[in-house]
């Protein structure tokens, strides 16, 4: 399960990210709106961990715009105040749910829990690009009647290029959203990985293949 974390206080946030990581999640950490905004809307996370206080652009505005562009992720909005009218704006605004600092690790996993549970029934057993199915139950590929079971991060790629198949990912972002940032994952494990999924891709019959656009990064295209 994969979270990110938004928040402009330095040692709180890198706190909060190592607990979580301590605690089985892949986690990035990220300090100002504008970032997050930009990692959340362009990444592949089960919950978003967003502070309201923040300068320039504040979690209020990030959730606001997440929801304007159509991106579903829980918020789990993260502050200091425990005024009805903040809770109230930032859940108008977007958030799923509101938690007050200081707060219980306990009660936090468990909201990150409720979270991921409400989310798991709004997504669909499949997803489709072209003339390929991606079954989310049973990490298989499938392209007519031609099916083939994927591996976890295989899996996890070619889920993130499908759910972001109008957008050219580089490499960075894909390890940071597959792997973490702290991983020692390299740019040729990634291409090895880009290798396998495009033999599976031709061994299903697929015309769809993972074109590379130079130095940008990777995106799917469906051939003629």
């Amino acid at each position: 399960m994969k979270i990110l974390v938004i928040d402009d206080e330095v040692k709180l946030a890198d706190a909060l990210g190592e607990l979580l990581r301590r605690n089985k999640f892949i986690v990035d950490v990220v300090y100002d709106g504008a970032d997050g905004y930009y990692y959340a809307k362009n990444g592949d996370y089960d919950v978003v961990l967003l502070d309201v206080m923040m300068p320039q652009t504040d979690g209020y505005e990030v959730a606001r715009k997440l929801r304007q562009n159509k991106c579903s992720v829980p918020i789990l909005m993260l502050t200091a105040k425990d005024e009805v009218a903040s809770r109230v704006k930032g859940l108008d605004c977007g958030a799923d749910d509101y938690l007050t600092k200081p707060f219980a690790t306990e009660e936090l996993l468990a909201r990150i829990r409720a979270l991921t549970r409400r989310q798991s029934e709004l997504v669909y057993d499949e997803l489709t690009f072209a003339d390929i199915k991606l079954n989310t139950s049973n990490f298989t590929l499938s392209c007519g009647e031609k099916v083939v079971s994927l591996g976890a991060k295989e899996y996890e790629i070619l889920r993130f290029l499908m759910t972001n198949s109008t957008q050219v990912i580089s490499k960075d972002i894909i390890i940071s959203k597959i792997w973490g940032l702290d991983s020692d994952i390299t740019e040729n494990n990634v291409e090895a990985y880009m290798s396998f999924l495009r033999k599976k891709l031709f061994y299903v019959g697929s015309k769809v293949t993972i074109s590379t656009k130079r130095l940008l990064g990777y995106y799917l295209e469906k051939t003629e």
